[in-house]
């Protein structure tokens, strides 16, 4: 038992040691132009601190809903836009709610695009596969110019949360309606 504590003295006063010459590496090293960390979390210019950073935090609410167009949405759709990255980035995500029995039109993306199922149940589709089932927690990837649909069961509203990128400024292209034939499940 003796030899244990010993043991944990010695280790806390190598433990302290070790912190008290950590600080003092990087004491030399903020007072030492050559190692880049002057000024570092020292608060010292926050203006041009605040300048370097470009985080932004959109409020829930601030954006308007919209209604998803009838040229692009067979029955009743919300869009809710979830962010459109500034220039150099290229993605953008919306948060979209199917009423039962609502879809998209058939369309591709010429970067892809992921949905993430985040309420509900749905229905994905890609052209000549089958009609697949989705859920919360489910996440689909379409590859750029699959050519697809998805959209609420004709029983359950889905929600899904849409990330795509733009290339040559366009997210989308809208094809045709999905037919009540093709949104049946087989």
């Amino acid at each position: 038992m003796k030899h244990l504590v010993q043991a944990s003295r010695l280790l806390a006063l190598q433990r302290r040691e070790f912190i008290k010459g950590g600080v003092a590496l990087y004491a030399m090293a903020l007072a030492n132009p050559a190692f880049g960390l002057a000024g570092t979390d020292r608060g010292a210019d926050k203006k041009t601190r605040s300048k370097e950073k470009n985080m932004e935090i959109k409020k829930v609410g601030t954006q308007p809903s919209g209604k998803g167009p009838a040229d692009w949405f067979t029955g009743t759709v919300r869009i809710d836009p979830l962010f459109t990255a500034p220039d150099p980035a290229l993605v953008s995500g919306a948060s979209v709610t199917f009423e039962p029995g609502a879809r998209t039109a058939w369309h591709i993306h010429p970067l892809g695009q992921t949905l993430i199922v985040t309420a509900g149940c749905g229905w994905a589709q890609r052209e000549g596969g089958r009609i697949e089932e989705i859920h919360p927690g489910d996440v689909i990837w379409f590859a750029p110019h699959e050519k697809h649909w998805h959209g609420a069961t004709p029983t359950t509203a889905m929600t899904h949360i849409a990330i795509q990128e733009k290339k040559d400024g366009k997210v989308v292209d809208w094809m045709e309606h999905v037919s009540n034939e093709q949104y049946r499940k087989d």
